[in-house]
């Protein structure tokens, strides 16, 4: 039987706590998973180098195989090529894959400890494409941590290297959740998920804030093939951009980041 978000969303809400990862019987493909869906985007007032509102598709996946966790996204924007979208002459795709090694099944050992429930080496893979875009490496420690009303979340710490300058440069710290709250009849349901990923220890001489993440707060509805949704996201400093600072830019010009505030995201899914 397919597995989806929505059967673990479900799954998380509607059962006991989250028990730790128990893999000392050998079969480390016992909690395997996949699911995949089509996120059709709009979103409005973006933040990042400038304030952007624009259209965008997402392939958006992830699961479970053996010792294995992934998560992943690729986006494809102005999807119709409109010359007066905000990303006309632009990128036309972001990346980010985020595979995680268990080091519990690779061990066959119970790692967890108090809200701790798995351990794993965490990792994060960002493309643009751009030339002055974010591209990224990221490697660490993650978890599966059991909170309060939220259930089982993920957390991880990643040391980042930026393959543009060639170099490390300071730390993120990562988190996800997925909460059903309120349940219709019919088997449907509103959910509360988001994530927050948030940087700091960044060096002056790649960055011009030393720290900075966003926020995503979204509701969506959810059924077995559909969901639609609202995202509220914030701003602080993304991607180590001060916000409001003129530098010049790769085309000789200034430019005055808009890296900070409160953007708007609508979204329509259809799950595989």
């Amino acid at each position: 039987m397919r597995k989806s978000l929505l059967a673990l969303g479900v799954v998380a809400a509607m059962s006991a706590p989250a028990m730790a990862a128990d893999y000392s019987d050998g079969d480390i493909h016992k909690n395997d998973y996949k699911w995949m869906q089509f996120n059709l985007m709009g979103a409005f007032n973006e933040k990042g180098v400038t304030e952007s509102s624009h259209d965008y598709l997402e392939m958006e996946f992830g699961g479970r195989s053996g010792i294995f966790d992934l998560y992943g996204y690729v986006d494809v924007f102005n999807l119709t090529s409109d010359s007066d979208s905000d990303k006309a002459g632009k990128d036309k795709l972001f990346m980010k894959f985020a595979p995680r090694m268990s080091l519990d099944a690779a061990t066959g050992k119970d790692l967890s400890f108090g809200p701790v429930k798995e351990l794993y080496v965490a990792s994060e893979i960002v493309w643009d494409g751009g030339p002055a875009g974010v591209n990224q490496q990221k490697i660490g420690l993650g978890s599966d941590v059991e909170m309060p009303w939220f259930g089982k979340m993920g957390l991880n710490l990643y040391s980042v290297y930026d393959s543009g300058n060639k170099d490390w440069n300071g730390f993120q710290i990562s988190t996800n959740w997925f909460k059903p709250f309120y349940f219709f009849e019919n088997g449907s349901f509103i959910s509360y998920q988001g994530y927050i990923d948030y940087q700091f220890g960044m060096e002056e001489k790649y960055s011009t804030a030393s720290n900075g993440g966003a926020m995503y707060n979204g509701i969506y509805w959810h059924s077995d093939r559909f969901a639609v949704g609202y995202g509220l996201k914030l701003y602080n400093d993304v991607y180590g951009f001060a916000d409001g600072e003129d530098v010049p830019f790769i085309d000789g010009n200034d430019v005055s980041f808009e890296s900070s505030g409160v953007a708007h995201y609508v979204a329509v899914t259809y799950k595989f």
